[in-house]
């Protein structure tokens, strides 16, 4: 799950050279169009019902990375699209101009989250990058350091105990990742940093140091979330664990696991704003939810849905609106239902790939909210999806959900 932290210097940027620039934007298809968003407001009914699978708008297709793109994140007035480890762009709202374009290194960009004025970026090998947000400088987003630091190493290097055995006759400093991280999640001052080495790191956003590391799983990590000073941390392995932060200086304790299906991968976990309700998009295609007790020692399986009919490759949940993104190509829209329960409102095709990361706008627009899909296929794609009535579904679509019960 992206975190949604806005940047308030951003907002008050001044595009130097907007008059240079030209728009990434093209029609999707015969249904949809280019729109301003300052007119989409105006012309869009409010409180729409989605009461057919076509109620959503694609307002815009914007191309411009060399491969295929796999994370996005807000930055105050700026979207953040990352496909290569030199191919990171900014897009400006609401018009979505491309602004600028940052990164460094080799390999993917796994995963982005921003906090205040810093950018954190995940990489395939093995390192987090962190940029500076500043209008002063026309380096707009200015890389500022490497996690594990250079201070980092050098106060543990030379103690013995701080190397674990990686593999047969090789050992790494603990501080280090031994694969690629594959997801980030920030809470309570700190970054949150899962690998596809099975490790969990708890980077300290204050001075950059890494203050802990946990072997979280059986098998690769490749989604987290993170609430309240709680961590869930979602893997190949098909469980999902809920870490809690102790007091003082104690670290992180296992609070719960929650099991998937047999032989299946979770591959993206979302968690709801009060840390009680967990979802799980699984390589089988099914979301599962659970539900927590007050003290998230106590889970029980509310939500076990066909979402899709292979893979949910991402999830983003935005108030009571779920959204899947799948290896099938397609965007789920899912109403969460009181008890957890998910009851599907519509599907969102569009792209000609795998959907890899989804994010939603926290703002309201025209009775409805932004979209933001990158694809295998290259492509950001903006969409505007309405809001519906919450009351209670007709009798004859009950939602697509069962009890499970939680050993």
């Amino acid at each position: 799950m992206m975190n949604q932290l806005s940047t308030p210097l951003l907002l008050s940027f001044k595009t130097k050279n907007e008059t240079d620039q030209t728009t990434k934007m093209s029609e999707l298809s015969e249904m949809s169009d280019s729109y301003d968003i300052q007119d989409f407001k105006n012309s869009v009914p409010k409180c729409k019902p989605f009461s057919d699978y076509q109620s959503y708008k694609s307002l815009a297709v914007l191309s411009g990375h060399i491969g295929s793109i796999s994370c996005l994140a807000l930055c105050g007035e700026f979207i953040l699209s990352a496909s290569q480890g030199k191919d990171i762009i900014v897009w400006q709202q609401p018009d979505m101009r491309q602004y600028t374009k940052f990164g460094q290194g080799d390999g993917s960009v796994k995963a982005l989250v921003t906090v205040g004025n810093n950018v954190f970026t995940a990489h395939q090998d093995s390192r987090i990058r962190v940029w500076k947000v500043s209008r002063r400088s026309e380096n707009v987003f200015r890389l500022v350091d490497t996690l594990p630091t250079t201070k980092d190493y050098l106060g543990k290097f030379m103690n013995q105990k701080n190397y674990v055995q990686t593999r047969r006759n090789h050992k790494q400093l603990w501080i280090e990742h031994t694969d690629s991280i594959s997801c980030l999640a920030v809470s309570g001052g700190f970054i949150y940093s899962g690998s596809w080495d099975k490790t969990l790191k708890v980077w300290r956003i204050e001075d950059f140091r890494c203050v802990e590391s946990i072997k979280a799983h059986d098998d690769a990590i490749n989604g987290l979330a993170a609430s309240k000073g709680v961590v869930y941390s979602g893997s190949a392995d098909g469980r999902i664990k809920v870490w809690e932060r102790g007091v003082r200086k104690s670290g992180h304790c296992l609070k719960g696991i929650l099991e998937g299906h047999k032989d299946v991968s979770f591959n993206s976990v979302i968690v709801s704003e009060d840390g009680r309700m967990v979802y799980g998009g699984g390589s089988d295609g099914y979301v599962m939810g659970w539900l927590g007790n007050e003290g998230l020692d106590s889970w029980v399986g509310v939500c076990e849905v066909k979402a899709h009919e292979i893979a949910v490759l991402c999830l983003c949940l935005r108030g009571e609106i779920l959204c899947s993104g799948s290896a099938d190509k397609s965007i789920g829209i899912w109403r969460k239902e009181m008890n957890g329960g998910l009851f599907r409102v519509g599907v969102i095709r569009g792209h000609e790939g795998p959907v890899r990361c989804l994010q939603a706008s926290p703002s309201s627009v025209g009775g409805g909210f932004m979209l933001y899909s990158g694809g295998l296929d290259r492509s950001l794609r903006v969409w505007w999806v309405p809001k519906y009535s919450v009351d209670k579904p007709d009798a004859k679509k009950s939602p697509e959900k069962r009890l499970i019960p939680i050993y």
